[in-house]
């Protein structure tokens, strides 16, 4: 049993065929095939059921990705160790949050621990950042959800034993300009808003899953871009657009925009990482880092005007 088919191993497993795998480690698919296959014949066991719908693990290929990630951990840790490097941690976050909550993180970790190198990454794609931790190309990442489970607000969560921490609330507004029709009401009801124009960005996006949660098909949708896009739409008199109050309050202050009297549930800054990988080097302290930073200085939702969930 060798490093690169447990790399190999668990790039199946992550990308669910042998052609997404080659892809992703840049092999040829027959290269990938012939490891997974020399795998299997030196364990003695099927590691995967093969299907039209790709890869899925037997109970023994699940038994083994728990070891494979902990023998592939421990092999970098030696290499660095070896090299005399300094710990790197890799924290994926949406576009949407780095700016606001990562910094945070970031200061409290370099107090915890002044020796670690936090790299991020930040995408604006959930699917992809959660892939990568599922993959162990990221250490953990900070997404947006609600509920008990990953994958509340409406999406899918990869086939990897991922744990999550919530570390506080992210309150909503609904917004539009303050010259829209519904600007002046003391209290809007679903119904009011039926028909009316909702900026939203693509289908994956977090403020969409919840516009769906929150409002069904009943308003019309008008696809705008990121979050600056539907803001400045928006201010524009362009339509209604449901975002987090931290990327918009400042134009609610200056009147630029008006928070529409809808009661609107906020969503959970939530960190997601492997389960299997927690005794890490780091990232323990990450966890806790994260955690902190939002109970020592981010705005609350009493802070902020908004009501708490």
């Amino acid at each position: 049993m060798e490093l690169r088919q447990l790399r190999t191993f668990e790039a199946v497993v992550a990308h669910r065929t042998v052609t997404d795998a080659a892809v992703a480690l840049d092999l040829a698919p027959s290269s990938v095939s012939e490891q997974i296959r020399t795998l299997e014949r030196d364990l003695g066991v099927a590691l995967f059921e093969r299907g039209p719908r790709g890869m899925r693990l037997t109970a023994a290929g699940e038994r083994l990705r728990g070891w494979a990630r902990r023998l592939l951990d421990q092999a970098d840790q030696a290499r660095r160790d070896v090299q005399e490097t300094r710990l790197v941690l890799r924290l994926g976050a949406l576009e949407t949050i780095a700016v606001v909550h990562v910094p945070a993180v970031l200061a409290r970790l370099a107090e915890r621990r002044p020796d670690l190198v936090v790299e991020v990454r930040s995408d604006g794609a959930r699917d992809r950042l959660m892939d990568a931790v599922a993959a162990a190309d990221l250490d953990a990442a900070l997404l947006l959800d609600t509920g008990n489970d990953l994958g509340g607000l409406g999406f899918g969560a990869p086939a990897a034993p991922l744990a999550f921490l919530d570390l506080g609330p992210v309150p909503l507004a609904l917004v539009a300009a303050p010259d829209h029709p519904l600007a002046g009401a003391s209290r809007l009801r679903k119904e009011d808003l039926y028909g009316r124009r909702l900026l939203v960005n693509v289908p994956a996006c977090s403020f969409w899953l919840a516009g769906e949660r929150l409002l069904g098909d009943r308003v019309e949708r008008v696809r705008a871009g990121g979050v600056p896009v539907m803001r400045a739409w928006a201010e524009r008199g362009l339509g209604m657009t449901l975002l987090p109050w931290f990327a918009v309050a400042d134009g609610v202050a200056a009147g630029a925009l008006a928070r529409l009297a809808f009661d609107v549930p906020g969503l959970s800054l939530r960190l997601v990482w492997r389960a299997d990988r927690e005794a890490l080097p780091g990232l323990r302290e990450m966890l806790y880092a994260s955690a902190a930073s939002e109970a020592a200085g981010l705005p609350s939702p009493a802070d902020q005007g908004v009501a708490s969930r």
